[in-house]
């Protein structure tokens, strides 16, 4: 006690407002739970760790007071199993709110379990015996409890009981209970004077008799309070749930009778039913005061009446728990959980599957350069010189985290017994000894982004790409802590093993000749599909499988057969000869004219990841997805699309007339045609408006002149007369703006919702890349504006968008095999679920979450993108990682 006592004066009190992690070790995740040493929080920094990473990094060598955190999960053994199961039956049917672990909801783990949690106060000393920065030794160790805890000094047992007592990091990002409706339901306005039809209709108490009276469905009906008719209810919004019946009566009888009650919800608690009112000032669950004289006037007795169904409650919680488990999740496949290296899964902290999924094909092993620079060693997962951070920083230190995350992938380290199924709907408790949950991860990567810091479902293709940017940033300010293990002096970055440049080839309709360029680096092909090159199979084929559509509204619409697109398909697309009109070329005295332009790759990297643009604009500006099954090989050859540079013969575009823009005078003015000046005027346009617009489009083109003047009528000197010598805007020429006009004019017809200013913003901020462009915009279209003045303000500041990296990029022969897949169900990026399959062992794993199963047909031909590995790199890892 005498060497604790000396220490007490450094130890302080946690405030609501201190980060504690009293839940997880910031350098592994080791938590309370997953041994009998449970974790150790510093009494003075509140930074939890495991005992031998304490002082990791740390110049002091003066010994430290920690507290010691422990916990156990048991089940209760008031009763016995059978009790406990009809105990958690009574609480589902007696839930009045819909809530998870909260005052009138549906049982939570603690429920069912008893938590015992010990603690101890620790003296840790920083080893001696020089081997590791990171070795420590516990000196002291005294129990703290209620009946110790005055043996303390007080400054001790404050900063001991603020910590044990706090919220903690974690509780902050995930919250164990969650509602439906955030206000209570209304009583509906049309209960007391609802119209009621005496049409002698009664209703059978016998429930086997109900069944809508449109589709004939004997599922989730509903009766209508007015005139008696039962309908089936409203789809869910994955496409399971009625048949729309009793909404689609209501429209058809004029909207003139809203109220409805869920037969099968009504009990002589009337209160319990679950009522719904479609009229459009309430289109919800209401209550219906009078509801039993209702239900009377139609035979209905409620007493002695019990209940036969769900609510739409207790559907929507059930909803959420087996969400969308369907083709790309192989619902009733029977699959068979597997844990081990490699297998571990992913605690969704909350729409988080794009990044767990994101998170599997970088870290858990199929990227074996990646499980060498971030993964568990032989010596455990504290060994990768990338946690010699100190324990302040390691939570926010990105290298760190990966490391963490990957570590806990490839170990095996957390991963629990097999589970007994590895159906969605699997009630086995989440154990917290085996949970990963990944927030210090996601808060890194997410913190300083706009959207991926929040807890809305994301785009997975743009975390992908973000993620790949973050990690580039930090390995190269990384210092001896990340050291190439070939002993190069260069570091090679995460982005180098996905880095391919494309080869445009331009032709310029004006005179043949014909231009070479080379696009930056990119790290994700992202490809069109072609629809117009579709298929569809043969409706009369008898073993024909039709496909449920996902945008399908009702059961009794003939399902939909969903076309089919070749992989090739969509690549000819990508390399096919395009026209880009309107195009300035420096050799023709910056005139303009129009090229032919076909792009090849200049190398083909390690791994390539395929992003398949499967979600289109709408008429109605919204994202929606294309319903199309993308027929895709599991070993492909792109050696075809290899570029070759300029070939003996061809006519080139000068060098000196593309290089020579600076050390030239500036271009002559484009002649104004006076019959186009005339045309624009004519429409209501100032002068110095439309000589502005002809002088950005060469002239005389009026209707490239009206686009430009649309998009430039709000700028402040879009009236104002022409600078001295005639030139408009500098946004008018490519060398000017520094971007690939070719490019721009391509992503404005190809994406056909942005104008050419906000594409060449997008396209210089991503130094070029298209695909990163268009990712940008569509994850900005929210305030695209806004986002560009954003741009512009941090141009201006000198903030670089790319870390530079001189490394030749990696070449070999273009062949691939398929090794990864991200899937996503829903109707845009933006919601739904992402669910990874993986190939293990030459055998397909579905990453789904926590849930982790031997994959009996990965869904290929709905996967959102696709990794692909070279095949000569198969088996030989770069030896740099």
């Amino acid at each position: 006690m005498e060497e604790i006592t000396k220490l007490a004066s450094k130890c302080r009190v946690a405030t609501p407002h201190d980060t504690v992690t009293n839940s997880e070790c910031v350098y592994t995740f080791h938590s309370p739970y997953t041994s009998d040493l449970g974790i150790v929080v510093n009494l003075q920094t509140f930074v939890g760790t495991i005992d031998k990473m304490a002082f990791t990094e740390s110049s002091d060598d003066a010994p430290g007071l920690f507290v010691r955190i422990c916990k156990k999960r048991i089940a209760k053994t008031s009763c016995d199993d059978a009790a406990m199961e009809d105990t958690t039956a009574a609480a589902a049917a007696t839930a009045t709110k819909l809530g998870v672990g909260v005052e009138g909801g549906f049982q939570s783990d603690q429920d069912k379990y008893d938590t015992i949690s010990t603690y101890s106060i620790v003296l840790i000393g920083k080893g001696t015996d020089g081997s590791s920065s990171s070795s420590s030794s516990v000196l002291v160790e005294l129990p703290y409890n209620d009946s110790t805890k005055n043996d303390f000094p007080m400054a001790v047992s404050q900063s001991a009981d603020s910590i044990i007592h706090h919220s903690g990091l974690a509780v902050q990002q995930d919250l164990s209970a969650w509602e439906l409706d955030a206000e209570p339901k209304p009583v509906s306005k049309y209960a007391d004077n609802l119209p009621f039809v005496e049409n002698g209709v009664k209703v059978s108490p016998t429930p086997s008799d109900w069944k809508c009276e449109k589709s004939g469905d004997n599922q989730n009906l509903w009766l209508n309070l007015s005139d008696g008719f039962i309908g089936g209810g409203r789809k869910n919004w994955d496409g399971s749930g009625g048949s729309n019946g009793a909404l689609d009566h209501f429209i058809e009888t004029g909207e003139k009778y809203p109220l409805v009650v869920k037969l099968g919800t009504i009990t002589e608690d009337i209160s319990t039913a679950d009522c719904y009112s479609y009229a459009k000032d309430e289109d919800g669950p209401v209550k219906i005061p009078n509801l039993k004289q209702l239900l009377e006037k139609r035979g209905i007795m409620v007493a002695g009446m019990q209940k036969t169904v769900k609510s739409t409650a207790e559907l929507e919680v059930e909803l959420n728990a087996t969400y969308a488990f369907d083709a790309i999740t192989e619902k009733g496949a029977n699959l068979i959980p597997v844990v081990g290296k490699g297998l571990q899964g992913l605690q969704n902290l909350g729409n988080s599957c794009y990044m767990n999924s994101v998170a599997q094909m970088l870290f858990s092993g199929p990227i074996a350069e990646l499980t060498s620079r971030y993964g568990a060693s032989n010596d455990g997962v504290t060994s990768n010189s990338l946690l010699e951070v100190s324990p302040t920083s390691a939570s926010n230190d990105l290298l760190c985290q990966a490391t963490k995350l990957s570590s806990a992938l490839t170990s095996g380290l957390f991963c629990g017994p097999v589970p007994d199924s590895a159906e969605v709907s699997d009630s086995s408790s989440s154990d917290p000894k085996y949970r990963v949950a990944p927030r210090m991860f996601k808060h890194v990567v997410g913190h300083d982004h706009i959207d991926f810091k929040t807890g809305q479902q994301q785009d997975a293709a743009q975390y992908f790409q973000y993620l790949l940017e973050k990690l580039d940033r930090a390995e190269l300010g990384a210092g001896d802590r990340l050291k190439s293990k070939d002993g190069s002096d260069s570091v090679l970055t995460t982005s180098h093993l996905f880095s391919y440049k494309t080869e445009s080839r331009l032709v310029c309709e004006a005179d043949q000749l014909i231009k070479y360029k080379e696009s930056p680096a990119e790290t994700m092909l992202s490809l069109r599909i072609p629809m117009s090159k579709a298929t569809t199979p043969d409706v009369e084929m008898p073993d024909l499988k039709k496909q449920k559509s996902e945008e399908s509204g009702e059961e009794d619409k003939e399902k939909k057969v969903i076309p089919t697109v070749t992989f090739e398909a969509c690549l000819d697309e990508w390399s096919a000869n395009t026209t880009i009109e309107d195009l300035r070329w420096p050799h023709l005295q910056n005139s303009i004219s129009s090229a032919t332009s076909r792009s090849r790759f200049v190398n083909f990297p390690r791994y390539l990841l395929v992003h398949m643009q499967r979600y289109e604009i709408g008429a109605d500006w919204q994202p929606r997805k294309i319903e199309v099954n993308i027929e895709v090989p599991e070993e492909i050859s792109l050696q075809e699309l290899k570029g070759t540079g300029p070939q003996e013969g061809e006519k080139l575009v000068p060098e000196e007339a593309e290089g020579g823009g600076e050390a030239a005078s500036a271009p002559a003015a484009p002649t104004i045609d006076e019959g186009a000046l005339g045309q624009l005027m004519d429409m209501g346009f100032t002068m110095n408006g439309c000589k502005r617009a002809l002088t950005a489009v060469g002239g005389s083109n009026v209707e490239a002149a009206m686009n430009w003047v649309f998009e430039h009528s709000t700028d402040p000197d879009f009236n104002d007369p022409l600078p001295e010598g005639g030139t408009a805007t500098q946004e008018s020429t490519s060398s000017d703006s520094g971007v690939d006009e070719g490019v721009v004019m391509s992503l404005v017809d190809n994406l056909g919702c942005f104008t050419v200013d906000q594409v060449r913003a997008a396209v210089k901020h991503c130094a070029g890349a298209a695909d990163r462009a268009a990712d940008w915009l569509f994850s900005h279209m929210d305030d695209l504006d806004g986002a560009i003045a954003a741009l512009e303000s941090s141009a201006t500041s000198g903030a670089s968008s790319e870390p530079k990296s001189k490394t030749p990029l990696e070449d070999g022969e273009g062949k691939y095999s398929l090794v990864g897949l991200v899937s996503h169900i829903g109707k845009n990026t933006g919601s739904g679920h992402y669910v990874a399959h993986l190939k293990k062992d030459g055998k397909w794993v579905i990453f789904n979450d926590e849930k982790i199963a031997l994959s009996k047909d990965p869904p290929i031909q709905h996967a959102y993108m696709y990794l692909f590995q070279r095949d000569d790199t198969a088996g030989s890892p770069h030896p740099a990682y």
